[in-house]
């Protein structure tokens, strides 16, 4: 069997809102938690509790989701903002 190689090269990620896209996210668990734990009776005699704890365990984990990203973009800009000032000094001369 042949090794596959790719024809050309991968795109670049894109780049978006990734905060806001994981903060809505984190929302909508918890509030799809919140409407499903009024009728925790109903999921329990169908035995599908696990819906509840899905949707909790959701909202959990977008909340580190939240903090990975925000750490995440803090890094990317203060990269950004060190190549910007690397490209203003002046260059060391060697005599």
């Amino acid at each position: 069997m042949a090794k596959w190689t790719p024809k050309h090269e991968a795109p670049e990620p894109l780049e978006g809102p990734v905060v806001a896209t994981i903060t809505g996210g984190t929302i909508l668990w918890f509030v799809l938690f919140l409407v499903e734990v009024p009728f925790y009776g109903w999921f329990d005699d169908r035995d599908l509790t696990w819906w509840v704890w899905t949707c909790l365990a959701g909202a959990g984990l977008g909340l580190i989701g939240i903090w990975y990203v925000r750490k995440r973009d803090a890094a990317i800009r203060r990269a950004a903002a060190g190549e910007a000032s690397e490209g203003e000094r002046p260059a060391p001369h060697n005599s």
